[in-house]
């Protein structure tokens, strides 16, 4: 009878330990996820200082280059494709085809930016004004402000990630839905650099 009680007791010991292991195992992706998704919510701050910024550029840049329409029109084409991709990556941080299409929608802004950056140098007093000097630098600044913020992302979901696929995180990943999370990489090697801006 002793010997029953002293296994049982055995049994439920290991048990316990076992249990609050997985507890921890559970917790510990839990806070790996909730980092990465805290993590995404700074480069979305970024991301929606970038965007409310180019109304403004394309504004003052439309008085001066008035035969540039169609330059004019991608870059608040690219914006509009931006901020959707913003938003759908906002509501699903890490999932795999929202950070594709952030990265497209991004790289597509960057490039029209660029186009427009371009011809502005042809248009002296553009470069010469005030406030199309005050928003290219600050644009420049944000690119760069999210260029850390996307390395942030992309070190806590790398995190998460080996979390959830290292043993016994995998087997607790697995049987509470931990789904991968997706980098936010650059494709395009031109925008791993900030637009290049000369006034």
């Amino acid at each position: 009878m002793e010997l029953a009680i002293g296994l049982f007791c055995l049994i439920c010991i290991v048990v316990a330990v076992f249990a609050g292991y997985g507890v921890a195992v559970y917790n510990g992706l839990v806070t790996a996820r909730n980092a990465f998704r805290n993590a995404f919510a700074q480069i979305d701050v970024q991301l929606t200082r970038r965007h409310d910024l180019i109304p403004n550029l394309v504004e003052v840049a439309k008085g001066y280059m008035r035969h540039e329409r169609e330059a004019l029109e991608a870059v608040i084409a690219a914006r509009g494709g931006a901020v959707d991709a913003q938003a759908a990556a906002t509501g699903k941080p890490g999932d795999p085809a929202a950070m594709q299409q952030l990265a497209g929608a991004e790289n597509m802004l960057t490039q029209s930016l660029g186009r427009l950056f371009a011809l502005s140098e042809a248009y002296p007093d553009l470069k010469a004004n005030q406030n199309m000097m005050q928003l290219t630098e600050e644009l420049t600044s944000t690119e760069n402000r999210v260029a850390f913020a996307r390395q942030a992302y992309n070190d806590a979901v790398m995190g998460y990630n080996n979390k959830r696929e290292r043993f016994p995180g995998s087997i607790v990943a697995n049987m509470f839905s931990f789904s991968p999370a997706a980098l936010f990489e650059v494709d395009d090697p031109q925008q791993r650099q900030a637009p290049r801006v000369t006034f």
